[in-house]
This record gives C-alpha cells, sequence and structure tokens, in this order.
C-alpha cells in the first residue's frame, strides 16, 4: 500500500499540519462523483467509530506542548465511554476526591459551524487563535501527544534552547519508550511503509527533540526514507534571539543529516514575496498556509494512486536528489498561479503566458539544457546572511545545480511519446543536472479554513514546486556555521562545524567555478 505516516513536531509544524490534513480531506470523493486521483489508504487509517461505522483518521502523530492544542481534544466519545465503564483503573485511592478542572477553551464559531454542518464564517487572523481552531478533522486518540512538561509561550521555561528538546525527549525515552508508545502501533498498521515525513522546528528545542526522535527511528528501524521539512522563522527579532535561533538551526541541520534521508528547510517568510502574495507575517494562520501549499505540493507525487502518471516514491525522489545519499539537504521553491482556462490549456499570470509553468516537461524523460531547473518566484532555503550581521557573506557566484525534482500542478496533458512513461529521473552524465519533472491536473484546494493569501483568494489555483540541490545550500549551509562558531559553547564547537563543513563540501565536490568570486 505504501503508506505514509506523518509526524508533526512543535506549533508552526501544527499551524502547517492542519491546513495539510484539511487538503487530505478535500481530495475525498463520494457516490456518484469522479474517483480521486490521490489514494487515501497511503495518507489515511481504517477504524471504526464508537457507533460501530467506519472511519479514516490520519497516520500522524501530533506533538505539542501543553496548551497548545486549544479545542481539540485527545478523548473521542468511545475512550470517555471506556473510562466511565472502569473507573477503578483511576489509581488506589479509596477516599473522597476533589476534582479539579480548568475551564475548557470554548470552541470558535467556525468549529461550531462545522459541527452542526452549516456554513462556517470566513475566519480572521483574529479568530483563528489555535491551529484546531480551523480543523475540519478527527484524530484517532493515539494521533494526540501533549508534552506537560512545558507550556506554550512560557517566559519561566522557554521551549527555545537546542539542549532542552534534546533533553526533553530523553527523559520522556526512558519513562515511556517513546517509539513502542506512539510510533509503533502506526507502523504495525502499514502493509509496506513508504516512509516517514516529518513537520518540525529546526530554530527552537523542537529541532533537539525531532533530532534524538528520528535518531531512535533509526536505530531501530534501520534505513528508510525519512523526509524532514525543517521550519524556521523567517521574521526578524532581536539580535540575541537570531543567534539563539542560527545556533540550533546549525546542531539541527548537524545532528538531523545522520538520520534523514532529506532534509529541506523552510523558512516561514520567503524574500521576497512576490505582487500576488499578501500574508500577515505575525500569523501563524497565514505563514503557515504559504509553507503547507510547498510542503502538499511537492509530496503530492508519493499520494496519487498507481495509474496516475504524475505518481512518484519518496524512494524515486531521492534517487534523483540525493546523490546516493550524500546530499541530504536541499533547497524548496514555489510559484503560485491562476488555475488555466480549460479550452486555453495555459496558466495566465496577470494577463501574460507564464513561461515557467509551460515548459514543456512530461512525466518521463527530457532533454533540456542545464538551466532547465526553473527559478520560481518564492525561495523557501533560509538565508541567515540576510538578516543576520554576524555570518560568512555570501559569495557572488554562479549557482550550479546538480539535481532537481519539479511537480506541476494544473498543467495540460503533454502529446509527445513521453507522456507514456511513468515519471522518472533523467542522468546526462554529468553533462547537466539530473532531473525529473511530475505533473498532475489535481489543483490546489481554495477551502474555507485557507487564508485569503493570494490575490485569486477563493479559487483552486495552480502550483510549481522545485525541489534541488545545488552550490547555493553550500554557501547557505556555510552562512550558518559562521554564525554557530561563535554562538555555541567550545565544547561542542569543532564537532559541530566539522559536520557542516563536511555537508557543505558535498555540494562542491567534483565541480568548480571557473567564474571570478565577488564579494557582495
Amino acid at each position: 500500500m505504501h503508506e505514509i505516516i506523518t509526524l508533526q513536531f512543535g506549533q508552526q509544524a501544527n499551524y502547517i499540519g492542519t491546513h495539510y490534513w484539511n487538503t487530505q480531506e478535500s481530495y475525498f470523493t463520494y457516490a456518484g462523483q469522479e474517483d480521486s486521483p490521490v489514494n487515501h489508504d497511503i495518507s489515511f487509517r481504517a477504524g471504526i467509530g464508537a457507533n460501530g461505522d467506519d472511519t479514516y483518521t490520519p497516520r500522524t502523530l501530533i506533538y505539542d506542548l501543553k496548551g497548545a492544542f486549544g479545542t481539540l481534544r485527545r478523548e473521542n466519545a468511545l475512550y470517555q465511554l471506556q473510562q466511565q465503564e472502569q473507573p477503578s483503573q483511576a489509581g488506589g485511592w479509596s477516599g473522597a476526591t476533589i476534582p479539579l478542572q480548568l475551564s475548557p477553551i470554548a470552541p470558535s464559531r467556525y468549529q461550531q459551524a462545522l459541527d452542526q454542518g452549516t456554513e462556517p464564517p470566513r475566519l480572521t487572523t483574529d479568530t483563528v487563535r489555535f491551529w484546531s481552531d480551523y480543523n475540519h478533522l478527527f484524530y484517532h486518540p493515539r494521533s494526540i501527544v501533549q508534552l506537560n512538561e512545558y507550556e506554550l509561550s512560557s517566559t519561566l521555561m522557554p521551549f527555545e534552547q537546542w539542549s532542552s528538546g534534546e533533553d526533553l525527549f530523553a527523559s520522556l525515552d526512558r519513562e515511556h519508550d517513546l517509539l513502542d508508545r506512539d510510533l509503533r502501533p502506526f507502523l504495525e498498521e502499514c502493509d509496506q511503509l513508504q516512509g516517514l515525513q516529518i513537520l518540525t522546528g529546526i530554530d527552537d528545542a523542537w529541532g533537539g527533540f525531532a533530532a534524538k526522535y528520528l535518531e531512535r527511528v533509526s536505530d531501530d528501524l534501520g534505513k528508510g526514507c525519512r523526509w524532514v521539512f525543517g521550519l524556521q522563522d523567517g521574521k526578524r527579532t532581536t539580535r540575541q534571539r537570531q543567534t539563539l535561533q542560527v545556533a540550533n538551526v546549525a546542531q539541527s541541520l548537524n545532528a538531523i543529516n545522520a538520520s534523514a534521508s532529506m532534509h529541506l528547510p523552510i523558512t516561514s517568510l520567503p524574500a521576497p514575496l512576490p505582487a500576488y502574495v499578501s500574508l500577515d507575517a505575525e500569523s501563524r494562520w497565514h505563514t503557515s498556509a504559504l509553507q503547507a501549499a510547498v510542503v502538499e505540493s511537492i509530496t503530492l507525487p508519493t499520494r496519487l494512486r498507481r495509474h496516475e502518471a504524475g505518481r512518484a516514491s519518496f524512494d524515486m525522489l531521492e534517487t534523483t536528489l540525493s546523490n546516493e545519499g550524500n546530499r541530504r539537504v536541499a533547497a524548496a521553491g514555489l510559484s503560485v498561479t491562476e488555475a488555466s482556462d480549460e479550452a486555453a490549456g495555459n496558466v495566465q499570470t496577470n494577463g501574460h503566458h507564464d513561461a515557467r509553468m509551460m515548459n514543456g516537461h512530461a512525466n518521463g524523460v527530457e532533454d533540456a539544457p542545464e538551466d532547465e531547473v526553473p527559478q520560481l518566484d518564492m525561495d523557501f532555503f533560509p538565508d541567515p546572511a540576510a538578516t543576520s550581521t554576524g555570518g560568512r557573506r555570501t559569495v557572488n557566484r554562479r549557482t550550479h545545480t546538480f539535481s532537481g525534482v519539479t511537480t506541476l500542478r494544473d498543467q495540460p496533458e503533454p502529446t509527445d511519446d513521453s507522456a507514456s512513461i511513468e515519471a522518472a529521473y533523467r542522468d546526462r552524465m554529468g553533462e547537466g543536472p539530473r532531473t525529473a519533472t511530475y505533473r498532475s491536473e489535481l489543483l490546489f484546494p481554495a477551502l474555507s479554513s485557507y487564508p485569503p493569501i493570494f490575490r485569486f483568494a477563493d479559487k483552486p489555483f495552480g502550483v510549481m514546486t522545485a525541489v534541488s540541490t545545488n552550490t547555493a545550500v553550500a554557501d547557505r549551509i556555510r552562512s550558518i556555521e559562521g554564525i554557530a562558531r561563535r554562538a555555541v559553547g567550545i565544547v561542542e564547537r569543532e564537532s559541530l562545524c566539522d559536520g557542516l563543513v563536511t555537508m557543505a563540501e558535498e555540494y562542491e565536490e567534483g565541480w568548480s567555478d571557473d567564474e571570478e568570486y565577488g564579494e557582495d
């Protein structure tokens, strides 16, 4: 079945995850409708509801801090019934008890409308308080994991230091064996696991937690496809906090590299933003929506049905990208366009033909020049040198691309013979980048839970994403290393910086730019 299990660590990850799962739910079709191109069994698990009906719930684990879940409850009706039938399991105390319970958080008008089956009101940045405020799905109780040791937005014990996440995982794992308690039940339900996809912050303590979690996964399961989307806050902040964030990122990159098969750092605010994007940088609901569009579209081929021409597996994508596992960190880009007219069969942006979205790619082998890997409107790979004064200055040199995977949504079917070839990678024996392109006519849906961050709001839109390994990745890793060298303690500095330098060298080996380097 090639199942995918999703792990979500932290606030931003769960804001993105909520958009992601709402989007997956929108792909379901019902009696009398055309079959969806998405194979729902890959991301959803079958179960039995409290009333005996068949149910589908996401194959996901959602980790967050105390106070972060809002109105989302771990217990469903069946779980409450079991508690009521077995009160003796509460403990050995036989005396009188006085329960202490905080007042529940009132559900939003949006959630109330969903529960009642009525038209929900339009969401705003003021009405979205938690990621659960715009959630459309029911999750299995095992999916909800609240970490009570830290509280959301606490000033007394902030969850910010990378080592805090590392220590928290070690403490919880000693007490509960997190993999056996949380992950293994989902693994045992899979017939043929395709891989894990992990959404996690890497510029705070969640980076340390995720790194140790993945280390345990690697020790227990061995090799496998594990795609990490490393989330970073792109807002400007104080120099002290920014230095801490970059130090956390450095440790995350170094530690996760040994356990992840691919790592895509994703900023919350790519700069500059194109004119058709308008979002509130202070709203996680807004920034996570933009990140969700790139994450969901990059991974779309892995969830398509077997007969779909644009289908791929994580393993196929890695074969194209990672240079036999040596280049695990990749850059992600995104362009968004209004949906094309069915008759015209092309994509229009501001009334002009968009050549980026109509470049003749097909699901199959193509011959094209090296600059074929598209330059998209938004670059999501965070650049610490753009907002820091302590890092190494990025050299002004031509970017060399080693490999790239492009996903196109809302594209006309190609008419050449390559349309019949299932998506495959192309290795031009050193003459150009190794590339693969996957095409689907499935648009990104415009849901009531999705904020109007694009000028064509309330209408499904076309998406083009690109994941690539290139020399710019090395430049940014070296920039992070330069800041971390002055920010981390002397004990871990040498091994950390040596690890980052080794990672960067993988994007320079076997290629050199004959052009002169020049500083900005």
